[in-house]
């Protein structure tokens, strides 16, 4: 309070540079939690959607995590608003660095601790998605859409980052927007635009492996994000006239279509409609699957939901936009919302494929084994 406004604004907005990723993730974390304790009820088995081991974390232990999470990052923000506020800026500096290095150190530690298996499981999808040099499975594909809708908390990361290594945590130097870690940095959109480009690759791979057309389409899908995402970083590069004229309607209509294009392959691909809320049907009776399950409302709040935070998907894409950060963290928490409700009918439908092709191969033995077994007319 000792601060005036604008510095305040300055000193607030770089405070929450550094912590809003790590708060978006625990957020993700909670909500995937809730993903498996509804897995768990109903009659999905996800440990074998996604080829775990019987080591897997359940959703305890995956909301053990999101509490640890939830306890350590906010006093980490505490801790740095107070320091700086008291006039330590060298000490509130190191606030943000060491939360950053411990949470690196924690996911390669290379000891039988902190669920080694499951991070480890982790990053060998990573590598997976980053280099897809092999058959691409469900997991790999799955948690790389997760990362698209992830993409402005990399983008975040970078930034803080890119701070942290030219020592820049707690001064005035990033205030220029010109310099290496400032705002209008091409290294904004290239992070932005990763997600994607890994995805838009993993399609094509999958097409080089099975010869399916639809892979192709499920790419073009992809590369749709990249003009929303480079022309919207072109505002800091162009003259004034050129952006208004000219590259901002191409924006507004690169985003609509990559709006609309997603919103179609979530409905009439991810998702199956025919079995929209079976994942509901828990095997015990409880107030939430009355709720959910079988009801025509859940069809219209998945589908409207789905269809206007696509829509606002396109500002958290945008380079330009990116000065009102209370918005881009709303917009980005309710894009993490709509993958945590994509999530369900996802693996639903994966799930559904793979019990009606186990069932075809159960009836066709049955078939091969009634023919063995079938009176023969052969006269001995």
């Amino acid at each position: 309070m000792r601060m005036s406004v604008n510095l305040r604004d300055l000193f607030l907005y770089e405070a929450f540079l550094y912590y809003n990723p790590l708060l978006l993730v625990t957020m993700m974390v909670w909500l995937w939690g809730v993903n498996l304790w509804v897995f768990a009820q109903s009659t999905i088995s996800y440990a074998k959607i996604f080829d775990l081991d019987q080591n897997h974390l359940t959703h305890r232990e995956i909301w053990k995590v999101a509490t640890w999470m939830t306890i350590i990052v906010p006093i980490s923000m505490t801790a740095y608003l107070y320091l700086y506020s008291h006039g330590e800026v060298s000490l509130a500096a190191s606030q943000p660095v060491f939360l950053y290095c411990a949470v690196a150190l924690i996911l390669i530690f290379p000891f039988d601790i902190f669920y080694l298996s499951s991070r480890y499981y982790l990053l060998r999808t990573l590598w997976r998605i980053v280099f897809p040099l092999q058959a691409i499975t469900f997991s790999d594909f799955f948690l790389a859409d997760i990362l698209t809708s992830m993409s402005k908390v990399f983008s975040d990361l970078e930034r803080s980052v890119c701070r942290m290594v030219h020592r820049q945590v707690a001064t005035i130097a990033w205030f220029e927007a010109d310099s290496v870690c400032g705002s209008h940095s091409i290294g904004i959109p290239i992070i932005l635009v990763l997600p994607y480009i890994f995805r838009l690759f993993q399609c094509l791979r999958q097409y080089k492996d099975t010869k399916e057309k639809t892979a192709l389409f499920n790419a073009l899908k992809y590369s749709t994000a990249v003009p929303v995402i480079f022309l919207s970083a072109l505002k800091y590069h162009v003259l004034p006239d050129s952006w208004t004229n000219f590259y901002r309607p191409l924006w507004l209509l690169s985003g609509v279509l990559n709006s609309l294009y997603s919103f179609y392959w979530d409905v009439t691909r991810d998702w199956d409609l025919s079995c929209f809320t079976r994942i509901f049907k828990f095997n015990k009776p409880s107030l939430c699957s009355h709720l959910l399950h079988g009801r025509k409302w859940v069809y219209f709040w998945v589908i409207g939901s789905n269809f206007i935070l696509r829509l606002a998907w396109t500002y958290k894409l945008s380079a330009h936009l990116r000065h009102n950060y209370l918005t881009v963290f709303t917009i980005t928490a309710l894009e993490m919302i709509r993958r945590f409700q994509w999530v369900f009918f996802r693996v639903e439908n994966e799930w559904t494929k793979m019990s009606s092709k186990s069932n075809l191969q159960l009836s066709e033995i049955s078939s091969e084994e009634d023919k063995l077994l079938a009176p023969s007319n052969h006269n001995v």
